[in-house]
């Protein structure tokens, strides 16, 4: 990095983030890097996030969202009524007659595995949101450096015009009293 832009991150830093550049999180360091550089922050998280994922944490995402879904409890309704009413029906000749025990057996193991693995696809998530959450933060506080930044250049614009103002005032003036002067001049010697 050269002299120039040291001291534009320094200033940066300690102008916009009231502290210097070595205090800061890396959060920040990149935000204040960013912003004097003009680059983008912004990217797509959620993308990056799906694109580390395995086929174990796919296949745990699917399950929780095909298990958490109407299409699930629909058919598996189906399912039971179909099982049970099927057993009522063959009494003597049932594969699992009331109080239908083998189902219970099913319907247990498909919640011991079930649970975990939408537990396994809740804690992703919540990672993933945490990850997003880091991301929006980033960007907001680039935005927020940036904001600032134009508002020194806009207060730093306004004084330089206004400088410019008082300069042409005071040339006005000197005109003014020059024209004056010469007017009086003109009037006492007559």
């Amino acid at each position: 990095m050269s002299n120039d832009k040291s001291a534009k991150i320094n200033h940066a830093s300690e102008t916009f983030m009231g502290k210097a550049f070595s205090a800061l999180t890396s959060t920040e360091r990149r935000a204040v890097e960013k912003a004097i550089r003009r680059e983008t922050l912004a990217r797509d998280p959620n993308a990056a996030f799906d694109d580390r994922l395995t086929l174990g944490q796919k296949l745990a995402d699917g399950v929780a969202a095909f298990g958490g879904s109407w299409t699930f409890i629909g058919g598996f309704g189906v399912f039971l009524v179909l099982w049970t009413g099927l057993n009522v029906a063959l009494m003597s000749r049932a594969f699992d007659p009331y109080p239908f025990i083998f189902l219970n057996l099913m319907l247990s193991m498909l919640a011991a595995i079930q649970a975990p693995v939408i537990m396994m696809s809740q804690n992703r998530q919540a990672a993933k949101d945490r990850e997003v959450s880091a991301h929006d933060y980033e960007v907001n506080l680039k935005a927020e450096i940036e904001i600032m930044a134009l508002h020194e250049k806009l207060d730093q614009m306004r004084n330089a015009e206004m400088r410019e103002l008082i300069e042409k005032q005071q040339q006005q003036i000197e005109l003014l009293t020059t024209l004056v002067e010469g007017h009086l001049k003109a009037v006492e010697s007559k």
